[in-house]
């Protein structure tokens, strides 16, 4: 299974959106790098992804987006596949 890192924050309802569905899909290790509590990790997030907003989601080298778009691949029937990679 692919690695899966999330940029997220611990109140973030979209966050915990994309963790639960992750779950739901099998990942038992999710990477959470929590911006809210180390700035430059935040800092990091905006230059990787050009975005500001939580979640922001690899799977593996691949910058799937936020919340929406990973429910979107879902929706898609890729997330599985990729997961599985």
């Amino acid at each position: 299974m692919n690695k899966v890192v999330m940029y997220c924050t611990a109140v973030c309802p979209y966050c915990l959106r994309a963790e639960q569905l992750l779950k739901q899909k099998g990942v038992e290790t999710l990477e959470k790098l929590r911006v809210d509590q180390d700035p430059s990790l935040k800092q990091t997030m905006i230059e990787r992804t050009g975005r500001r907003t939580v979640p922001q989601i690899y799977i593996g080298d691949t910058h799937v987006g936020g919340c929406d778009d990973l429910f979107a691949l879902d929706r898609a029937g890729k997330l599985e596949p990729m997961l599985a990679a």
